[in-house]
């Protein structure tokens, strides 16, 4: 694959921002691209174009799109990828390029070390990658090792993923950070006036995915229902039949005929369904940071998840929730049925404590300072 010498000189306001999804950028980046434009910075997003990408744009915000395929393992459509990612950076000026998901983090990197941009990633969750095949942890570990080599930071947003990839010599001590999550907006999560009556609910909130735990979920459910047979039990969240973890229609029926699993479909608002909700449960085997945590905490509510990697850096056993044995639907049950016993005062306390949290560790506001501190070391302060 030829690539071309000459490159436009990098303006030093030029940020590139890229992710698998416009769907991504827009519920997850929003506030860093407004951040970095606040800060004299001119953001610029490449991303697969979706029904959300008009949103990039009527921000004004300059958007290209790039398709790509978020876990197909084609060599030829990834160094299509890589060459398309390269001729974008370039063409754009781009003094860093920032980089979120795997794709955008391994083949747009290369491009950009190609293109002349510095590098900042993050490391949102490690993924199917490094839940399940050895080989396929090995394949991904070495593109990562080859795409980060000379970033100058690389973002992580729990320490339990960020000691695996210092200690597996993917990135070096140097380079490595954290960042709390994608952060949380605190003033569009706020809690509700009053605590819901009436039956107990639970609600889980993601897509349809088995390393979700949300297996686990409808059998924990199931379980409970000789137990807490006035308990309602919602997921909220699509299928995602191109997944190779993906749940289908099949079994998704089959839970709501055995388990009386309410399914929500999708929503783009989730408060409202948080709102009512006793609890907001995430029994996902690993995650970087969760946001259906964050956002469940920052409204006051009491959050049981599976203790793992990133859950547990939001859910303190006992004081902003429980924590559950992963991968193990009766321990899951027996969290959700404490949940339910507790008296109204003491749950509400639970979840007190589980936004003063937030608004101390995880606000959106601490997440783009840190980009914006990092960014003026990379761009400089002359702009």
């Amino acid at each position: 694959m030829a690539i071309p010498e000459e490159r436009p000189r990098p303006d030093r306001r030029t940020i590139v921002v890229s992710a698998n999804s416009s769907w991504n950028i827009v519920n997850f980046r929003m506030g860093l691209l407004e951040g970095l434009a606040r800060s004299g910075f001119r953001p610029i997003v490449i991303a697969p174009a979706d029904s959300y990408s008009e949103a990039i744009t009527e921000r004004g915000y300059e958007f290209h799109d790039l398709p790509m395929s978020r876990s197909g393992m084609n060599p030829a459509a990834d160094a299509l990828l890589l060459l398309r990612y390269y001729r974008l950076i370039r063409d754009c000026g781009a003094a860093a390029y920032l980089g979120f998901t795997i794709k955008p983090n391994i083949y747009g990197s290369i491009a950009a070390r190609l293109a002349g941009a510095e590098r900042i990633n993050n490391v949102s969750g490690l993924g199917t990658a490094f839940l399940q095949r050895a080989w396929l942890e090995r394949l991904v570990s070495g593109l990562y090792r080859l795409a980060f080599r000379g970033s100058h930071t690389v973002f992580f947003q729990n320490s339990d993923d960020c000691n695996l990839f210092v200690e597996k010599g993917i990135v070096t001590a140097r380079q490595a950070k954290l960042v709390p999550g994608s952060g949380v907006d605190l003033d569009r999560f706020r809690p509700a006036s009053d605590e819901p009556g009436g039956l107990p609910t639970f609600l889980f909130i993601g897509r349809l995915l088995r390393d979700k735990g949300v297996r686990e979920y409808a059998e924990a459910a199931r379980l409970l229902r000789s137990r807490l047979p006035e308990a309602r039990f919602q997921i909220l969240g699509d299928l995602d039949p191109g997944n190779r973890t993906g749940i289908d229609r099949i079994e998704l029926q089959s839970w709501i005929d055995e388990s009386g699993i309410e399914y929500l479909g999708h929503s783009e608002d989730v408060r409202p369904y948080v709102a009512m909700a006793t609890a907001v449960v995430l029994p996902s085997y690993r995650e970087g940071m969760p946001r259906v945590l964050l956002e469940a905490a920052a409204m006051a509510k009491p959050l049981v998840a599976a203790d793992v990697p990133g859950s547990r850096e939001i859910v303190v056993d006992g004081e902003t929730g429980l924590l559950c044995t992963v991968r193990d639907a009766a321990s899951l049950a027996l969290a959700m049925e404490r949940i339910a016993a507790m008296p109204t005062p003491v749950r509400r306390a639970m979840g007190e404590a589980a936004r003063t949290k937030v608004q101390a560790e995880f606000s959106e506001a601490l997440v783009v300072d840190r980009y914006l501190a990092t960014l003026l070391e990379v761009a400089g302060s002359d702009r």
